[in-house]
């Protein structure tokens, strides 16, 4: 059984009518996770879909899921494009990140672990939307920002000589589950621009917009993950 992490997108799935809810305790904070018949799925941003992506709690996500007994974890990321050729539409699996705002679970003794995403896991994602025929990267840069805001016309035009994508909340969440012995991949949706890239303009409600149209695609990468 794997676990798959989402966003609030994702509480529109048909699929977790299906799921018993059930709160785990850890020693980072109580985690709500939909527990289905091939799957756990968990919304980082909580059951009431309310924590901003720099409050998340990856520590307690990861501790829930890893308490459950499950070892693999796909996350789904929605992400902005920092360059043109990749187009709002399009899926990538990440084989690398960039993050400078760290955390840890090793705040008080000395570990350091070596970051990175799962070879195996990487290939499942890429077999998975490879089988849907989706359009997709299979490997990217994640450049991960603090938020809440959005990222500058600067801040981009920096990022986009060192990384391929841009969000909130992939890196941080891969440092952890590394920590606590999870394996771990991600399939990011690409639903925007970065700010300056394209034509248009930029909103958190716009990103919301076109994250919630890929519902049924979702639906279909989850089903594939599961079985």
């Amino acid at each position: 059984m794997r676990a798959i992490i989402g966003g609030t997108s994702i509480f529109s799935l048909p699929l977790l009518r299906e799921g018993r809810k059930r709160k785990v305790s850890t020693v980072y904070g109580e985690v709500s996770v939909y527990l289905l018949k091939d799957c756990v799925i968990l919304n980082r941003h909580g059951a009431e879909k309310n924590i901003p992506a720099h409050r998340i709690n990856h520590s307690a996500n990861m501790m829930a899921i890893k308490s459950l007994g499950i070892k693999e974890v796909v996350a789904l990321n929605s992400c902005g494009s920092l360059h043109k050729e990749i187009e709002p539409g399009t899926f990538i699996v990440p084989d690398d990140y960039l993050n400078f705002d760290v955390i840890s679970i090793f705040d008080n003794r000395i570990k350091h672990i070596l970051p990175g995403f799962s070879p195996l896991l990487r290939k499942l994602c890429i077999q998975v939307l490879s089988e849907l025929k989706l359009p997709f990267r299979d490997k990217g840069i994640y450049a991960q920002t603090r938020g809440p805001r959005l990222e500058t016309k600067a801040e981009v035009n920096f990022l986009k000589d060192y990384a391929d994508i841009v969000g909130m909340t992939l890196a941080k969440e891969a440092t952890i589950a590394k920590e606590v012995g999870l394996r771990y991949a991600s399939i990011c949706s690409v639903d925007n621009y970065a700010n300056g890239i394209g034509s248009g303009g930029l909103s958190y409600r716009l990103i919301k917009k076109n994250a919630e149209r890929r519902c049924e695609i979702y639906q279909r990468i989850i089903e594939r993950i599961s079985r």
